[in-house]
């Protein structure tokens, strides 16, 4: 019987992956076996710092001990027994996501995408509902909401693949942060404006205070529905517990997951009161979502992060760690808000070398685009965490000037 703690080691590993697995993922070459908070090990016993966090999954560390305390303690009552039935951590959760947000009610999922895909079922309904036949979902370009064909259809980059085609009709897209043309795009058949206050997956890029503005005054003027894709800036990511806090607009419907289970995997799809009953029995479900061992998961993840103090120091660190990595030759620019941080380089450095030589080095970052740094560290960092990656990513840039 083999060791899981100890790991198989990285070749035996990558021999069953492709033997086994689709080739969907380009994977770094590690083979990670445990982890601690803002650290991680691999098969070979080296330790990692992790500024990536599962893509903003692991935002209390990995394995947070009151995580794992839920987790286990709720796997050993009872770990499902479907929607069809009451359970209590699922009602709790619902009720503190709904009175922290947006006031409404709650659909539970196992991930951002269907977390996302709620979102538009309840927009085409009340769409419906309006009258509207043939109903119409604006997005930015550069958005990301998944690969599911709903999620997908809405993500203009993705869904230029043709060879997934046809993609769903009902979908449109503007540039980014236009104003001007996201006000032209929305219409009588408009059912929802559905976009990401900080673009991820496309380089962290902050949608302007000026798009948002358009985007929730062109929702109001023809009765459509704001959504906020908030599955990778919220719970606590940005430095407030949601990242539309930060901006002079309240949506409608909010979507979260990644962050929300602390690695569990689970998603919500969280409405105001104005939207809440749009959904009927019958018109969603999911056999996972919600269950005990989720929710709980979830629970005890907001009772470490909906706290003012650590939001406040979110921000705090984030300021900090922008000041210290636009000291260093080779970065361009910083952006992001909290600990959402995209690094610009400098013409000609590749950031993809970059990241990997990083990795060598023992720091964990992501590549969004060509000549981008994606930081997503966990909230619960302190400085000399902070220091110790921008030292690695400083000597990291000398080494690649140099040669």
């Amino acid at each position: 019987m083999t060791d899981v703690a100890d790991g198989i080691g990285l070749e035996d590993t990558r021999a069953l992956e492709e033997r086994y697995l689709m080739r969907t993922y380009k994977r770094a070459p590690v083979d990670f076996v445990r982890g601690e908070g803002p650290l991680l090990w691999d098969a070979d016993g080296k330790r990692y710092l992790d500024f990536l966090t599962g893509i903003s999954v692991c935002s209390v560390g990995h394995c947070h001990p009151e995580v794992v305390k839920a987790v286990r303690d709720q796997a050993h009552r009872l770990m499902h027994v479907s929607n069809l039935f009451y359970t209590e951590p699922m009602a709790q959760l619902a009720q503190r996501l709904s009175e922290s947000s947006l006031g409404g009610r709650v659909f539970f999922s196992n991930s951002g995408t269907e977390a996302i895909e709620c979102a538009i079922k309840v927009a085409r309904k009340h769409a419906h509902q309006r009258g509207i036949a043939e109903p119409e979902i604006v997005s930015f370009e550069g958005d990301f909401h998944g690969r599911s064909y709903g999620a997908l259809s809405a993500t203009p980059g993705l869904a230029k693949n043709e060879a997934l085609g046809p993609m769903l009709s009902g979908f449109r897209s503007v540039p980014h942060n236009d104003a001007a043309a996201l006000r032209e795009a929305v219409g009588e058949n408009t059912a929802a404006v559905l976009i990401e206050p900080i673009q991820g997956e496309a380089g962290v890029y902050v949608t302007s205070e000026e798009a948002l503005k358009a985007a929730r005054d062109a929702c109001d003027e023809v009765g459509a529905l704001l959504i906020l894709d908030e599955i990778q800036t919220g719970v606590g990511r940005t430095g407030s517990l949601w990242a539309y806090e930060q901006t002079p607009v309240r949506p409608d419907v909010l979507t979260s997951a990644k962050a929300l289970g602390g690695g569990v995997p689970i998603g919500a799809c969280v409405t105001a009161p104005s939207c809440a009953d749009v959904l009927e029995p019958g018109d969603h479900g999911s056999t996972f979502a919600g269950g005990p061992v989720a929710t709980a998961a979830a629970l005890a993840v907001l009772d470490v992060v909906d706290d003012p103090v650590l939001l406040r120091h979110v921000r705090e660190l984030g300021a900090y760690l922008c000041e210290k990595l636009n000291g260093l030759e080779g970065v361009r620019e910083t952006r992001g808000r909290g600990l959402m941080v995209g690094v610009g380089l400098e013409e000609g450095i590749d950031a993809a070398a970059i990241a990997a030589d990083l990795l060598e080095r023992g720091l964990v970052v992501n590549v969004p685009r060509p000549d981008t740094l994606r930081l997503l560290p966990p909230l619960v960092i302190d400085s000399d965490h902070v220091d110790h990656a921008v030292g690695l990513i400083g000597e990291a840039l000398l080494g690649f000037s140099a040669g």
